[in-house]
């Protein structure tokens, strides 16, 4: 079996992935072949349906990439389907409390740890049967903290047993805060935002994990992130064809 994502951020190891928003296998492929730790299906805000998203998990597997999903919300239907589809890692929104948080973990491990229900149909296929006897250490359980409830709550969902990576949302979390959305680094705000979900990662020896871009993501590894995007799909795709766009313009200008 490959070494799961908490298996790495456990040895210390920074994992750094892409995010996709377009609902396309041949992309999520294309991604997970590109040398990134991880690719994510974003079932939030991105543009897929469940069996778009099981297609493009299983062009993940095809990669050294591990699958990870994030849901649209905090749903033992929606995590058990996103798990049993090959997701080694679960991205949950909206995490307001320790028990929401448990709730997550409890819906997204097999008893007696959780309460996650037993059918992996298509995981199964993957890996076999001793996926079952596997599962609980494979999957990491990553709660999004990205508003005020939560914030304020951070330290007690940070020491859910179970919970393996504290995931910021800069864009709601920033919105929350009174800030444009985005990274606000500088904004004392923000940075004591960030401050206080990395000291309470730290204090339970679990990850801290966000959504970045290439810029940004140096800044966010410094200050002990160990899940970090650096892309998205949708980005990647628009500034690489504005790049080459522009490069064509300007070479046709030299020759006028």
């Amino acid at each position: 079996m490959t070494t799961s994502l908490k298996q790495r951020w456990a040895k210390g190891e920074v994992t750094l992935g892409a995010w996709c928003m377009i609902p396309e296998a041949l992309t999520a492929e294309a991604l997970g072949r590109a040398g990134f730790d991880w690719v994510l299906v974003d079932m939030q805000h991105g543009c897929m349906d469940y069996e778009t998203a099981l297609n493009m998990i299983r062009a993940i597997d095809l990669t050294p990439a591990l699958p990870v999903l994030r849901v649209p919300w905090n749903d033992p239907g929606i995590i058990g389907r996103a798990l049993d589809a090959g997701a080694l890692g679960v991205v949950i929104p909206m995490i307001q409390t320790a028990e929401d948080a448990k709730r997550a973990v409890e819906a997204c491990l097999y008893p007696p740890k959780g309460r996650r229900s037993f059918g992996p149909v298509r995981v199964g296929m993957r890996d076999g049967t001793g996926y079952f006897m596997e599962a609980n250490d494979r999957v990491a359980v990553v709660p999004m903290i990205e508003t005020p409830e939560a914030l304020a709550n951070v330290e007690e969902i940070a020491a859910v047993p179970g919970v393996d990576a504290l995931f910021v949302g800069p864009f709601d979390l920033s919105i929350a805060l009174g800030l444009p959305p985005g990274d606000n680094d500088g904004k004392p705000a923000f940075d004591e935002a960030i401050a206080r979900v990395s000291a309470a990662a730290r204090a339970n020896n679990i990850a801290t994990a966000v959504l970045s871009n290439a810029k940004v993501a140096p800044l966010r590894i410094e200050q002990g992130f160990q899940m970090v995007s650096t892309t998205t799909d949708i980005n990647a795709l628009s500034m690489a064809a504005r790049a080459d766009l522009e490069a064509v313009k300007a070479a046709g200008k030299k020759e006028n």
